[in-house]
């Protein structure tokens, strides 16, 4: 069973969700605290002038440093599901997919009032993933029990309570996880580390030059659910072992 675990973040791009679809099991490692100015709480479209950030407004009373990502809540009266999704339809209202998708946006967010910021963005996840048809398991890191840890020894011990052998990681962990040694603590806990490898794909977009990285829906407009993820699979490369990945 391969299993990668990931912070959920807000409209993530393309290669969040090639991360989901090259996994049994994709983790939503939800229990850790909410940086200062990260994806957890924004991201990137395209409009007519270019790129756009939408960022939600989150209540941390006692500092962004102290809130973790499942206990954060959404700044009260605040109307920033409304302003994002005026800009997504002022964006992509003349995208091909823009009738079929923005409708399952529209209801979502508006929905969501009740809703913390690590499950508001997991259930956006899960939507985005179920549009495309990506079939995953999907589990949540604080319904686990007796995980502990950080960084990498809680990598370990999520896989060692999920009973795997084979751990996908996003590139960006390779800093840490290989940091005293190759492969880290996953693999001195006989945890088979590889590493994702996705080229982030072109594809026609509206307004202009093409922009890189945006949140997928950016794609989904423009392409629709089935090329989408065709594109992701087309882009998709073989996943790097950890005793390979000091040689890039």
């Amino acid at each position: 069973m391969i299993v990668s675990v990931m912070q959920p973040t807000y409209l993530p791009w393309l290669g969040y969700f090639d991360l989901i679809d090259s996994s049994d099991t994709f983790v939503f490692l939800d229990d850790v605290k909410l940086e200062k100015s990260d994806w957890h709480v924004r991201n990137r479209i395209k409009g007519a002038s270019g790129e756009l950030m939408l960022t939600c407004a989150v209540a941390t009373p006692n500092g962004r440093m102290e809130a973790k990502i499942n206990t954060t809540e959404f700044a009260k009266g605040h109307p920033w599901r409304k302003k994002h999704l005026k800009s997504i339809e002022a964006c992509y209202r003349k995208a091909p997919f823009f009738n079929e998708l923005f409708p399952k946006l529209s209801a979502y967010y508006l929905a969501s009032d009740r809703m913390r910021l690590g499950q508001f963005n997991i259930g956006l996840i899960k939507l985005l993933s179920e549009y495309m048809s990506i079939s995953s398991q999907f589990i949540t890191a604080s319904e686990l029990v007796g995980i502990a840890g950080v960084k990498d020894q809680r990598l370990v011990s999520i896989c060692q309570n999920l009973k795997t052998t084979h751990y996908l990681s996003p590139i960006g962990a390779k800093a840490y996880i290989e940091q005293h040694q190759p492969g880290g603590q996953l693999a001195e806990n006989g945890i088979d580390v590889f590493y994702q490898n996705f080229e982030h794909p072109h594809y026609q977009q509206l307004f202009g030059d093409f922009i890189s990285h945006l949140g997928v829906i950016d794609c989904l407009f423009n392409l629709g659910p089935e090329k989408t993820l065709t594109l992701i699979r087309q882009a998709h490369k073989p996943a790097i072992h950890y005793h390979d990945i000091s040689k890039l």
